[in-house]
């Protein structure tokens, strides 16, 4: 079955995960993804946090599945012809290097497009270029304190807090790959190429843009109103850490279900929607606040919230998480048992979907990881596993031209 990003050959010069995440969606979309590494080592993820001794880790396999390895030294006379030979023949080249790395290797953005005047080149940024931080070393939780996400995050009575989400990594990625599509279909209609870029701080803080709201409402009226501080506590004049509050105008919270005392995970989300009141009402066998003032409408609501949730989690003191959705699902209310990593590693609906999928390898034998998150009604993306380190280099090598004689040589001499 012809995939839509068919025809489509994208050197991968990416590492960890922002740049992996990019491309490995491409890759399960159809693109040939070709990962160049340096030899005999690789992406540093290969041995990051390992738990088979001497197999890659769930790190590198889980980021880059349906991609093909060549390891190059970029640094040799003859690595750079091979590189030269790839930009001719690709359409992408993805980086994530630190500012300057590719100018230093030789490879500019002029010389790139002299090699090749369609070629798209996308880089994962930490900051924008001209950014007053454009020279610092960014990472995930540094990603997420830069772009507005640890600021917002906790309780207001605790330090800023970083998410379990890869807001600044693979959120990034994601981000980039849009990039990259548009300039693809951008260069179909001009023939041109260009460079992309998404910097790790704009992609969090696109991901915060409903804080950015908050913010400017809180400059104007100076109180926000589905916060829990409201009307009790006190607002400073910035956007503060809500805990669970939903941020969305509907009052939501983590309330405690039938055997939280011993399970970490047994709490459910539970979302007051304004139309769904009287329906919440019946659930929890409160009719009566059906039609008392106090409760009838949001604002009415908001200074009791805490009692409300209070009263929500008695009810549901001898339900299980899963019990209690199965209640409420039929109320129509907007809820769900909070999941764990275990719990999604064996839901059958996941695996039904393709969202977690069962990946053999060469080395690992089988492991678990997430599949395509967006779905298709005319392609359903197949997961295959990560390359071994330098598993395709011969085969990349013989098509650009190389004979077997000469890729031998270039394995004796170390420029792959």
């Amino acid at each position: 079955m012809n995939k839509p990003l068919d025809g489509i050959r994208i050197i991968d010069f990416t590492h960890v995960q922002a740049g992996p995440a990019c491309t490995q969606l491409l890759a399960w979309f159809g693109a040939d993804v070709i990962k160049v590494e340096r030899p005999g080592s690789g992406d540093v993820t290969r041995n990051q946090l390992r738990d088979i001794p001497d197999a890659d880790a769930l790190y590198f396999t889980m980021l880059n599945s349906n991609k093909r390895s060549l390891t190059l030294d970029t640094k040799t006379a003859d690595g750079k012809e091979v590189l030269e030979k790839l930009i001719r023949r690709s359409d992408v080249m993805v980086e994530n290097f630190g500012p300057g790395a590719l100018d230093r290797m030789g490879f500019t953005w002029e010389r790139i497009l002299e090699l090749n005047p369609k070629m798209i080149l996308a880089s994962v940024k930490g900051f924008s270029d001209g950014h007053h931080y454009s020279d610092l070393k960014v990472y995930e939780n540094v990603a997420q304190c830069a772009g507005g996400a640890a600021s917002t995050t906790g309780f207001w009575d605790g330090p800023p807090t970083v998410s379990a989400a890869a807001l600044g990594d693979s959120n990034t990625g994601m981000h980039l790959a849009i990039g990259i599509l548009t300039a693809l279909r951008g260069r179909d209609q001009t023939g041109k190429g260009q460079k992309v870029a998404v910097s790790m701080q704009d992609a969090v803080l696109n991901l915060c843009r409903v804080k950015l709201r908050d913010q400017q409402r809180l400059d104007r009226v100076g109180y926000l109103e589905e916060y829990p501080q409201y009307p009790h506590g006190s607002f400073t004049d910035v956007v503060p850490r809500g805990g669970n509050a939903g941020g969305g105008g509907q009052p939501g919270w983590v309330l405690k279900c039938k055997g939280w005392e011993t399970d970490p995970n047994a709490y459910i989300y539970f979302t007051i929607q304004g139309h769904a009141w009287e329906p919440i009402c019946d659930a929890i066998g409160k009719p009566e606040w059906k039609t008392d003032s106090a409760y009838t409408t949001a604002k009415a609501r908001q200074p009791h919230i805490t009692q409300i949730f209070d009263t929500i989690e008695a009810w549901l003191a001898d339900k299980t998480k899963y019990e209690a959705v199965d209640i409420l699902r039929k109320f129509d209310i907007p809820c769900s048992p909070v999941l764990s990593m275990k719990e999604l590693a064996n839901d059958p609906s996941l695996r039904k979907s393709g969202t977690i999928v069962e990946v053999e390898h060469k080395q690992r034998g089988t492991y678990l990881t997430v599949g395509s998150p967006i779905k298709f009604s005319d392609l359903k993306p197949e997961v295959t596993g990560s390359p071994l380190l330098g598993e395709h280099t011969d085969q990349v090598l013989a098509e650009l031209g190389y004979s077997a004689d000469q890729i031998a040589t270039m394995h004796a001499v170390g420029v792959v």
